[in-house]
């Protein structure tokens, strides 16, 4: 298989993965509703998001709009840099690294641009797809589907603690999805084992 056929096909798993896994949490669960996987350490907690990966937000709805307009940018730069890489030769695993990258970023550039359009909300039912009102948003202002937790230590601060202490301590607190567990792979993957190629040493 050519290395732009794996890069692809790497793609499409990614985003097949991604969202079947995010329709299905749409259409099964209420905002807030969880599943517990492995007792308290990894549970299916559904929840969306407005923002950026692992839910950090910002600037509203033009802040929103923004973050759309960039994913949009910044997939079309990554698309282009892994057709520069494939047509110069490089590492299968540079292109796959990056390849996971530009797969994450689609997944939720998908839940952002067309989510709000083809879904009901999903704060007090199951939401609806395709329902007959509309959707709950309008193009590029879809809210991002999160659903992986792992909040394998969840204990107090010790009272002693400065600030803090006392006060609940939970790792790892965010919720997130396939499509940002693949940007953070491919990240990881590239600052591990493709460091030379990166940062030249």
């Amino acid at each position: 298989m050519s290395l732009r056929n794996k890069s692809i096909l790497l793609v499409l798993l990614i985003l097949l993965f991604d969202q079947v896994f995010k329709i299905w949490i749409k259409t099964h669960m209420v905002i807030g509703d969880e599943y517990h996987v492995l007792g308290n350490w990894f549970i299916i907690h559904f929840t969306e998001n407005n923002g950026m990966a692992f839910g950090m937000e910002f600037w509203g709805k033009s802040g929103k709009l923004f973050l759309s307009l960039f994913r949009i940018v910044a997939i079309s730069g990554i698309g282009y840099y892994i057709y520069w890489l494939i047509k110069h030769k490089a590492g299968t695993g540079l292109v796959l690294g990056i390849s996971a990258i530009l797969a994450g970023a689609i997944g939720n550039l998908i839940d952002s641009a067309f989510y709000g359009l083809i879904f009901s909300n999903s704060f007090t039912e199951v939401a609806q797809l395709l329902p007959k009102g509309g959707g709950y948003s309008s193009f590029l202002h879809g809210r991002v589907v999160d659903m992986l937790y792992f909040p394998i230590i969840n204990t107090t601060y010790p009272q002693w603690f400065p600030l803090v202490g006392g006060q609940p301590f939970i790792f790892f607190r965010p919720v997130f999805n396939i499509a940002d567990s693949a940007i953070t792979t491919g990240v990881l993957y590239l600052l591990i084992f493709q460091r030379k190629i990166l940062f030249g040493k």
